[in-house]
């Protein structure tokens, strides 16, 4: 499938509503639950969520067109969602992400982007030159990802329950994404458990 804007928007438009209705009124266990130690919850998740409507994808998308490659992206913080998120609730951040991705799909759709738009290149820190579309699939492929990421860990709280069945769920198999030792030391830190 070609990159389309607009089929882009579709997905993008969607995420807030598809994440509200898949977590609101979940117990803790849903939301708080995670695939293993040093693993995302889907509350982390929607805070990172969060986090790349405030400072990544409309960032960048600006960097790119006032000032190409010329100028790297700042570092994305990854964990940002740990200090936060603290002390909040799903409800609350379900309702923040919601605010911003409209403002930003607003933003983004004002710019009225012309296909020489999409060929502007900007500088990744880590993956060297990206054009602007490389950056606007990224966000709705982005989307997918995590609204992926949420079933599977969902899933995975049943993992044992399920018993021989275990062999059938695709989403109880595969690779699990793990938090470095930043993400495990900020995670700790905002949850007051951090013993150094």
């Amino acid at each position: 499938m070609q990159f389309r804007l607009e089929q882009a928007l579709e997905v993008l438009d969607r995420t807030p509503a598809v994440l509200r209705a898949m977590l609101s009124g979940l117990s803790d266990g849903w939301l708080h639950g995670t695939r293993g130690p040093d693993t995302f919850s889907p509350f982390d998740v929607v805070g990172h969520l969060i986090t790349g409507e405030k400072t990544d994808w409309l960032t960048r998308t600006r960097l790119i067109l006032e000032s190409g490659a010329a100028r790297p992206f700042p570092k994305y913080d990854r964990y940002a969602q740990f200090e936060a998120s603290r002390g909040r609730s799903l409800v609350d951040l379900l309702d923040e992400f919601q605010r911003l991705r409209t403002e930003n799909l607003g933003t983004l759709r004002a710019l009225r982007l012309a296909p020489s738009d999409l060929a502007r290149k900007g500088l990744h820190p880590a993956l060297g030159e990206v054009t602007l579309e490389h950056l606007l699939a990224t966000w709705a492929a982005h989307d997918l990802n995590h609204i992926a990421q949420i079933a599977r860990t969902m899933a995975w709280q049943y993992e044992g329950a399920v018993g021989p069945w275990r062999e059938y769920l695709g989403a109880l198999k595969g690779d699990v994404m793990k938090m470095d030792d930043e993400g495990v030391r900020r995670r700790r830190a905002a949850s007051g458990s951090d013993a150094g």
